[in-house]
């Protein structure tokens, strides 16, 4: 689903600026399972208005500049309907800490276990976050989700305390012994995709 679509859907939750859609995307729902930014939220958002997918309001604040408030239109949500209905494509995980973890053997020990213990603390505090939620009013796909992601964070933060000293222990005899990756590691983790 692209960032275009993504405005319409956070704009069937009520008016809002391009500040309040980025707050959705960083501290609000879409946090959890996208990640937009100012440089693509309002192209989008011109876009949008240039289809006639959303109204745009602007309002007079003393002392700054005019807020512009958008809105969906019928056909906005027409189009968001029509988006959902399409077949998603499979989800893709992107990383730092999880490519960092790949190549633990070209790490020093401290830069491991700090990228480790930092990448565990994510998780439990998302967890956290989500269970802090309030469920009353919200809608039952929300609902769901939520329950995915603390699902999600909560299977992350449990694999990686029950493996955590298994897993320093290996990475050091490994360390120890001067073993690298071969190449039977890379086809193991390259999958079909060549």
């Amino acid at each position: 689903m692209d960032v275009k679509t993504l405005c319409l859907g956070a704009l069937t939750l009520g008016d809002a600026s391009g500040y309040e859609i980025r707050k959705l995307f960083e501290d609000g729902p879409f946090g959890q399972f996208y990640d937009a930014g100012y440089g693509s939220i309002y192209p989008a958002l011109g876009r949008l208005l240039a289809e006639g997918l959303v109204n745009v309001e602007k309002m007079v604040q003393a002392g700054r500049p005019d807020k512009k408030v958008y809105s969906l239109t019928e056909k906005g949500l027409d189009v968001f309907k029509a988006a959902l209905a399409e077949p998603p494509v499979p989800d893709k995980v992107r990383s730092e800490n999880v490519t960092r973890l790949f190549f633990a053997e070209f790490m020093e020990e401290n830069t491991l276990r700090a990228v480790y213990e930092g990448y565990l603390k994510e998780f439990k505090e998302m967890s956290s976050k989500l269970k802090s939620l309030d469920e009353i009013g919200v809608a039952e796909g929300r609902r769901f989700t939520r329950g995915l992601g603390l699902a999600f964070y909560e299977g992350v933060a449990e694999y990686m305390e029950q493996n955590r000293d298994s897993f320093f222990q290996a990475v050091h005899h490994e360390n120890l012994n001067g073993a690298r990756s071969s190449e039977s590691d890379l086809r193991a983790g390259a999958g079909d995709d060549d």
